[in-house]
């Protein structure tokens, strides 16, 4: 009787069961054929390949101040929709002894489009490059091509974890140099990269650091390269021709050793020791050209369904049927006059709309924030100081209490407890002697300059100087214009 009554008083109530789940509600203009992310003279952006209107996410200074690579679609933790990965390098002129400038760093950058937030994952002192280029990513690792002069190395970064340093895969001289050309589908996070000396081509196990083949015959100046959601086909941009479209194989097995030794890039000691087995098949159909006509394309990216192609070529994003004859001319160009050198296409986003996106501030705060954050004072900013100066900088975890956020003066005790990273006197600034020491997310640096100047501290963070587990009313979301002083 009491079962029924319930049921009754719910009935009558017009109340729903809770038990049972309603779909959410449609989006009115739900990006069923996903969005193309581009990258051109005026910042990252999206473009919807349904209505043709775009929108500005990143904005990016003019006059050439960073040099950007990018943009890859790729998940982020707790989200349930991709968002947009980037990197920058600060281009503008470098301090000298005798003047003014800034300390040139690289940047990885998340932006999510559609609630306007720009989060730093990680900065790297960089005075020997022009920044990363050949970003890829899947749904596991994001990699990208560092240095300069032959020197060129691979680093990844792990998707599915909060910030964190990025792995380096491949770096002369114990290994090869590679550039990263394009990433397989998939858990397993292969990652595409031809060899700078041969121009030969392998897949990079990120999880495993060694080299498997690769299932294509490519030449030595082909590339970049972009693989269908399904893996099942790819697209190669020659040097000349334009685009090759043909299928291709992504399950890779592990390298035999004599395929490693060959290419100059033998796995690490730490890496599980590598069995020959047999490699995935070539193949067989010919390639099938795009448009014979068009020159380099400089990014290309697959429809989620397979039937269209993006290329970012001749100063535009041009869209191709794949089916098309050679010579075909395109579907749909977009964004001309805006010098597009970028291009990825993200899969459907049901829970979202064009008329959702929110354009961002943009990274230069944040980087002008750090530059502001690891100045010297001035006391310590001499020609006479600055040999005597030392710089000792710890990282915490800003979540939870730490003893690392109140240290103040570096004595033996202390740094043998908590031994320092390494960090040194650039000129007028201060910086990590290491790559990819600076970290995002909750991670804080509590740095102190002594030497030539009484010992003075502070903390600071690449979003945010205010520790994650401060009270939420003194939070902001904003960076600080200079490093917390110490208390």
């Amino acid at each position: 009787m009491l079962a029924l009554a319930l049921l009754c008083i719910s009935a009558c109530s017009g109340g729903s069961s809770p038990g049972v789940a309603h779909p959410p509600s449609p989006v009115q203009g739900a990006l069923a054929g996903g969005l193309i992310a581009y990258l051109g003279d005026k910042g990252v952006g999206v473009l919807d390949p349904a209505s043709g209107k775009s929108a500005l996410v990143a904005p990016l200074p003019s006059g050439a101040a960073f040099r950007a690579s990018g943009p890859v679609w790729a998940p982020a933790p707790g989200l349930s929709y991709p968002v947009l990965y980037f990197t920058i390098h600060d281009d503008r002129p470098a301090e000298r002894r005798t003047s003014t400038g800034v300390v040139p760093y690289d940047w990885l950058f998340r932006a999510d489009p559609f609630t306007g937030t720009i989060e730093p994952l990680a900065a790297s002192m960089d005075n020997q490059s022009e920044g990363p280029f050949g970003l890829v990513a899947n749904s596991h690792y994001l990699a990208l091509t560092s240095g300069c002069c032959a020197n060129y190395e691979v680093d990844a970064y792990d998707l599915t974890r909060p910030p964190s340093p990025l792995k380096v895969l491949a770096k002369p001289p114990s290994q090869a140099p590679l550039f990263t050309e394009g990433a397989a589908p998939g858990a397993d996070g292969l990652i595409a990269v031809r060899a700078v000396g041969t121009g030969a081509w392998y897949w990079l196990n990120p999880t495993a650091a060694v080299l498997n083949p690769f299932p294509l015959a490519l030449g030595p100046e082909d590339g970049p390269i972009a693989i269908s959601a399904d893996g099942t086909m790819a697209a190669i941009s020659l040097p000349d021709q334009g685009p090759v479209i043909q299928p291709i194989n992504v399950a890779a097995p592990v390298a035999p050793p004599s395929l490693a030794a060959s290419a100059s890039a033998p796995a690490p000691a730490s890496a599980p020791a590598a069995t020959p087995t047999h490699s995935s098949p070539a193949a067989s159909a010919a390639p099938r050209h795009v448009n014979s006509k068009l020159p380099h394309a400089d990014g290309l990216a697959w429809s989620p369904d397979a039937k269209q192609l993006a290329l970012a070529v001749n100063g535009q994003v041009e869209i191709y049927a794949a089916a098309g004859a050679d010579g075909t001319a395109p579907v749909n160009k977009y964004l001309s006059g805006e010098n597009i050198i970028g291009v990825d296409w993200s899969p459907p986003v049901s829970s979202k709309s064009l008329a959702l996106v929110k354009a961002g501030s943009g990274p230069q705060p944040l980087v002008d924030a750090l530059l502001e954050s690891t100045k010297l004072p001035s006391a310590a900013d001499s020609a006479a100081a600055r040999p005597l100066t030392k710089v000792y900088l710890w990282q915490f975890d800003s979540s939870r209490s730490s003893p690392i956020a109140n240290l103040s003066n570096p004595t033996p005790a202390i740094l043998q407890q908590y031994p320092a990273l390494a960090a040194g006197v650039v000129f007028h600034h201060w910086a990590p002697s290491t790559s990819w020491t600076l970290l995002g997310g909750c991670n804080r640096y509590r740095v102190v300059i002594t030497g030539s100047i009484p010992p003075a501290a502070s903390t600071f963070g690449l979003a945010s100087n205010t520790a994650c587990n401060a009270p939420a009313a003194t939070a902001t979301a904003k960076p600080s214009a200079s490093a917390s002083p110490s208390k």
